[in-house]
């Protein structure tokens, strides 16, 4: 393990977190201009069998993938191959259908386009057919009148924006992931690993219970499969942070809430051992399919923010914010540019000038180009939470505490 003097209250508080029992295996990665400051692991990567976690452990990290996702595609537009103000329809004619003939790429990337769920529970055996998947949102119609509102597409994000990048380059993000972002920079980070990597994974710990807490621990670590009639419209949050937490709160205990269908369908709950399953860690699902180590999730940002992976032109329009504000699926504000979280109540940073990607139990991915800081946090033992959990937000705190 490695930690710079500079950062040692970093050192501090993640060793507070295995010391007060908060943590089971977990690892946290620091770069700053392009020097790796920060390389912490600790803990046990198997609490069944008790193997240890190593510098090389690599974890699940649920929705960190919606930023690499969109790099990828992002690539694909600096390159003229995407345009993301065109329809989605030049690209997959068959998206068109029931009215989605204007949807744009920029709706599937801000989370606008009004496809948060799958309507009919996805088989096990589609669980790595994402191009049947896809098909099954092409053929319905949108919950809300695209552009006109947004709300976190937590699965389906990731079918969608990757039918757009298949259909482009007739390949799967995580093969142009392991192509042009992973090999090229020599990162342990894969969408869809292969058998040795998924032998030596974290097993996650799913959260113990549905304990609705704060803005960052309100859900949930594995909901229920969707299904059944729409719930009722969930829109209006309320006009308080308070009244829109405790429709969050709700919304997680009811199978039927919007928020639940989105998280819950496909439903990794359907296999043994959820997201631990070696056929969600091999599918690769381009909205929660990477598997990584912290230094190497970290390692993304540092090249990102170095505009090796995308001009720097291209990444500030990237993370410039296109919405913000009540979100109809988790109710709580949030905010997003193409693909990428900016600070809001669900991706709560202590700078302006912070973006990246959480995943659901509190794993943590994000740049700051104006400080340098490229940051990433992997863990097993899930948190109540879709978006960060306060051991990840309490570390990035004591990360600009110490600059």
């Amino acid at each position: 393990m490695h930690c710079d003097p500079r950062f040692s209250r970093v050192r501090e508080v993640f060793e507070r977190h295995f010391a007060d029992g908060e943590e089971l295996g977990a690892a946290f990665a620091v770069y700053l201009d392009g020097e790796l400051v920060v390389d912490l692991w600790d803990g046990v990567a198997d609490r069944h069998t008790g193997r240890r976690w190593e510098h090389d452990t690599p974890a699940f990290a649920y929705s960190c993938t919606k930023a690499i996702t969109a790099t990828v595609l992002l690539g694909l537009a600096e390159r003229g191959l995407v345009d993301v103000t065109a329809p989605v329809a030049d690209v997959w004619p068959e998206f068109a259908a029931c009215g989605k003939e204007a949807i744009t790429v920029e709706h599937l990337l801000t989370h606008q386009c009004g496809l948060p769920v799958l309507e009919e529970p996805v088989p096990v055996e589609e669980f790595e057919d994402q191009a049947a998947i896809a098909a099954r949102l092409a053929g319905q119609a949108p919950l809300w009148e695209p552009g006109a509102a947004h709300g976190y597409h937590a699965l389906t994000y990731g079918f969608l924006v990757g039918e757009v990048i298949r259909r482009v380059t007739g390949k799967s993000v995580g093969e142009l992931v392991a192509a042009e972002i992973a090999g090229p920079l020599d990162l342990e980070l894969w969408v869809g690993a292969p058998d040795p990597v998924i032998d030596r994974a974290a097993r996650l710990k799913a959260a113990d219970r549905p304990q609705p807490l704060t803005t960052t621990e309100a859900t949930p670590a594995e909901a229920p499969t969707g299904g059944g009639p729409q719930a009722p419209d969930e829109a209006q949050a309320g006009e308080r942070p308070g009244d829109a937490l405790a429709e969050m709160a709700r919304a997680a205990l009811d199978p039927q809430s919007l928020m639940n269908r989105a998280l819950g369908n496909p439903g990794m709950h359907l296999l043994k051992g959820g997201a631990n399953h070696p056929v969600i860690l091999r599918a690769g699902w381009p909205a929660a399919g990477v598997v990584t180590t912290a230094r190497s999730l970290a390692g993304f940002y540092r090249s990102l923010i170095a505009g090796d992976l995308l001009g720097r032109g291209t990444l500030r329009d990237a993370t410039r914010i296109r919405v913000n504000g009540p979100d109809r699926v988790l109710f709580l504000d949030t905010a997003f540019g193409l693909g990428f979280m900016r600070p809001s109540l669900t991706f709560l940073m202590p700078s302006e000038t912070a973006f990246g990607h959480s995943g659901l139990g509190g794993s943590i991915g994000l740049g700051d180009p104006e400080r340098g800081l490229a940051v990433a946090y992997v863990m097993n033992k899930m948190a109540n939470a879709v978006s960060g959990n306060l051991r990840g937000i309490r570390l990035v705190e004591a990360v600009y505490k110490s600059l």
